[in-house]
């Protein structure tokens, strides 16, 4: 019961991969806010964690919807006091290659993805900062990491809540809220025909959520990656090679296509700390000693 006396919103949390960490969560001794589009759905979610002996609050709303957001923390805030942990689920898919795919269609998908997690994580934030400890845990994609065919939205949207994840969890830091990612695979409504059908068993939900615990305990990461799919998990990372410094001469576009395998050399390659490393190590290796120092408030 690592979690007793924590309490957790789950996002998209009426079915699929969302009802899986609401349960998961809630078994480890959350209170959880189970959060959907659909009364029913959450209702049921809710049932089920009582009837296991948990608490659970069922709150209807859009993520996309800042209103009805601030209104479930409201109510979750009446409710219990306090908001340690946001698992941000929802999402929906509008796959097509991306000479099929309208404006609209990857709008969509940016809005409920990227900006639904950007509401939700805005209105528990200063909460977090004022109890000194939040988790919160951005829902990514191999989509997204590595990219697959016909998810130009998705894919977009799921990288840039890496990027939210980097600088959130710097600039939460001070307050002890980490943040991480999860990039499940799982066999749900919304991969329907997008995995195979002999491997939904080996994918259910279930085998996902534990990876959760990881990055949402007192001892939690922040700015991990974390992939989980059919019981295996995984890190992925940023990285940054060694590189090369060509100089700036007049034929360093030529030196680059000439160093590109050095440029390109992945041995010792790192995970830099924060964006201005790289700027820090550019001006290094041009001979300012002092580098640029990032601005941390």
């Amino acid at each position: 019961m690592l979690l007793k006396g924590r309490v957790a919103i789950v996002t998209g949390a009426g079915g699929g991969l969302g009802r899986a960490h609401a349960l998961f969560l809630a078994s480890r001794g959350a209170k959880v806010v189970v959060n959907d589009l659909s009364r029913e759905a959450a209702d049921a979610v809710a049932a089920e964690i009582g009837a296991a002996g948990g608490e659970a609050l069922a709150l209807v709303g859009s993520v996309t919807d800042e209103t009805a957001v601030t209104t479930m923390i409201a109510q979750t805030m009446t409710a219990w006091g306090r908001i340690d942990i946001l698992v941000n689920n929802a999402g929906i898919l509008r796959d097509k290659s991306f000479a099929k795919m309208t404006i609209d269609d990857f709008r969509l998908v940016i809005d409920v993805h990227l900006m639904g997690s950007a509401i939700c994580t805005k209105g528990v934030w200063d909460i977090m900062r004022e109890q000194r400890y939040g988790r919160i845990v951005m829902t990514t994609s191999s989509s997204g990491l590595y990219g697959n065919f016909g998810q130009a939205n998705y894919g977009a949207a799921k990288m840039a809540l890496v990027g939210l994840m980097q600088t959130l969890a710097i600039e939460g830091e001070k307050y002890d809220i980490r943040v991480n990612c999860l990039a499940p695979t799982a066999a749900t409504q919304m991969t329907h025909g997008v995995l195979a059908a002999d491997s939904l068993d080996l994918l259910a939900p279930g085998l996902v959520s534990p990876g959760l615990l990881a990055l949402v305990s007192e001892n939690a990461p922040t700015r991990a990656i974390l992939c989980a799919g059919a019981g295996h998990f995984a890190r992925a990372n940023v990285t940054l090679t060694h590189g090369d410094h060509v100089g700036g001469t007049p034929d360093a576009a030529d030196r680059v296509i000439a160093h590109w395998d050095a440029i390109s050399d992945r041995a010792g390659e790192m995970v830099p700390a924060y964006g201005f490393f790289q700027a820090e190590r550019e001006l290094a290796n041009a001979g300012m000693t002092s580098g640029v120092m990032a601005v941390r408030q």
